[in-house]
Parts: C-alpha cells; structure tokens; sequence
C-alpha cells in the first residue's frame, strides 16, 4: 500500500493540500497539478475510499486530467481537483458543516484554487461552499450560477459524437445508428435524450436497473444489463458513469465503432489507446469531448459570457475532436496521444 509520501514523489503537480478532518473522520485532498495557464480548476468529488491514500492518489490522477481538459478547451485556466475521503457519506448538518470547513480551505488558497461540482456533490453544495469562499462555481441559478453542469457537458458530447461519427462513417446523420449510453446520470440521461431526438437508437445501461428501464422508456430505447453493456453490438459506446471502463481486458470485447462518452479517465492503462487503434475503434479522448461543462460554468459564472457564446463553443468540442483526428491519422498515432500533443501545445 503506497504512503502519502511515496504518491507525492511520483506526482508531477505543483502542489497538494492534505487536511485531516477530524470531526468527520475524513480527509481532505486539493491538489493543484498546474496553474500554468492560471488558477487551478477542478470538481469537488466526496466519496468513500478504501483507503485515504486511494481519495489523494484519485485527487492526484483527475487534476492532471482537468490540466489536459482545461488546456485544450483555450479556458485560461489550470489544471485541479479536491477530494473528500470520507469513512461515510455526511448528510443534513454534518454535510453543511464539512462543507462549511472545506470551504476554508479553498478560500485559505487565495484563488489559486477554483472549484465546482463532480461525483458526489451537486450544485447546492456549491452553495454551501460559497457561503464560505468565493472561489466556487456551478452554483444553483437561484444563488447566481448556472446550475448543474450535467446537461451542458451532455450538449458537448453530443456534438462530440456526431463529429465522430461523420469521421467513422462519413456523415454525422445519426439515423439508424445505434448509441449505448452506459451510465444515465445527469449527463448520461440528457444525451440519451438529445441522441433519441436526433435519431438514433438508443440502448441504456445503469448499475440501477429500475432507472435505465426509466430513462429508456423515456427516450423510446432499451434497457441493457449493466454487465453487458461493454459487450452489446452497437455502433456507438457511450461511457457515461466512471471511468476505467476500456482496459486490456475489456477493448477486446466492445462491438462498436465508436467509443465517445462522458466519463472521466476512461483509459484504465495507456495500452488501451492503443488496442482501440488497432481494433480500428475510434476514441474520443474522454476530456476534450467532455468538457462541455466546464466550458459553460467558465464562460456563464467567471467570464459574464451569453449563452449564444456558449452554445458555439460547445459545438467547437466537435471541431476539436476533427482536429485531433485528423493528426492522429496523419502521424499515424492514437487519438489519445493526438490530445496529448495538443494539449502539451497549448501548455506551451
């Protein structure tokens, strides 16, 4: 089992704030992986860890993902992410109250940290951060934000998919194709939505059967067994719940074309780009097509943007993603590598 210590010496960011909350019997991880490009900015995730060293190694990992999604999305900002390891979920006045603490911490940084929303927190919890630091967004439209993040990032992605989808077949028209959204939280269930109404056949996959059958009736789709999803014909895998869902193990199994969805991280090893090329499947790099949320709370809460400024830039995910194709297949590289290189431009 890796000590903190021993994490901290092969991480590559610049800082790391390790807080022992004791009235929880939790802890409290901010790591700013850069903030080269400006303030390191990344989702609040609260969660139950095995092991602290599991939520500070997480912490760790997402904000050098937020660092490549931030960059190539050109957001002005750098690269974090906050986890909350805690033995239990709080709920009522001790939620409110760890909010309460976390959020001095986050203001004790001095805007070097900008926080919002991710697995485990919603926008009333950023409410209750903002009530203790400013350096918050993706707070509730009644306190001032723009509200849940979710469907902003299901637009992005949407856009994302039609571009790979007329990059694999030579047309964006999703009719008759088949799209299985694995994973139907707020984003998952907005893009099967947004995909039904354009055309496409849409399969639905949830570790909570009774809301895939939900959210599939909704959308006139079926229902798949969860532990089936990654092996269900289709044209179109949609990873919407957690990531590590491509693996060695796993790529062999897919049936699909396409692999664009929501999820964070959805490499479980770096081979797996890859296995994917090699199985002609196309990928779109997980934080270049998901990053519609972030651009949104960016653009509406930090930069007074109108929301006609962010439809267009959440259509321009579709038109980065044709440029990260395109390099992949000229330099004959996975598109992972081609995201890689445009994101090390941009840091540049």
């Amino acid at each position: 089992m890796a000590t903190f210590e021993e994490l901290l010496d092969d991480w590559d960011g610049e800082q790391a704030v390790i807080h022992r909350d004791r009235e929880s019997g939790g802890w409290i991880f901010i790591c700013m992986h850069s903030t080269q490009l400006g303030p390191a900015a990344g989702g609040t995730r609260l969660k139950v860890y095995e092991t602290p060293a599991d939520g500070l190694r997480d912490a760790m990992r997402l904000s050098a993902g937020m660092t490549a999604k931030l960059a190539v999305a050109d957001l002005g900002l750098g690269g974090g992410k906050a986890v909350l390891a805690m033995p239990e979920i709080p709920q009522g006045d001790e939620r409110r109250e760890l909010l309460h603490r976390y959020g001095y911490i986050v203001n004790s940084l001095g805007g070097g940290f900008v926080t919002s929303s991710d697995v485990g927190t919603g926008e009333s919890d950023m409410d209750v951060i903002a009530e203790r630091t400013e350096h918050v967004f993706g707070r509730s439209q009644a306190k001032g934000g723009a509200g849940d993040p979710g469907p902003f990032t299901a637009v992005g992605v949407f856009h994302g998919l039609k571009a790979s989808v007329a990059h694999a077949y030579g047309s964006d028209d999703l009719s008759g194709r088949t799209v299985l959204v694995q994973g139907v939280g707020s984003v998952g269930a907005a893009l099967a939505e947004l995909l039904a109404r354009d055309g496409a056949a849409v399969l639905v996959a949830d570790v909570d059967a009774a809301r895939a059958e939900t959210v599939a009736a909704a959308v006139g789709g079926s229902a798949v067994e969860s532990d089936h999803a990654i092996a269900t014909e289709c044209d179109v895998y949609a990873p919407c719940a957690l990531g590590a869902t491509l693996s060695a193990e796993s790529v062999p199994q897919l049936r699909c074309r396409i692999v664009a969805g929501s999820a964070n991280n959805q490499l479980a090893q770096h081979e797996a780009a890859e296995l994917l090329r090699a199985a002609r499947i196309l990928y779109a790099p997980d934080y270049v097509i998901n990053a519609g949320g972030a651009i949104a709370i960016n653009f509406l809460e930090l930069n007074d943007r109108s929301q006609s400024d962010v439809d267009a830039a959440l259509m321009k995910i579709g038109d980065t993603l044709r440029e990260i194709y395109a390099r992949a297949e000229s330099e004959g590289i996975t598109t992972a590598a081609a995201a890689d290189a445009l994101a090390a431009s941009r840091l540049s």
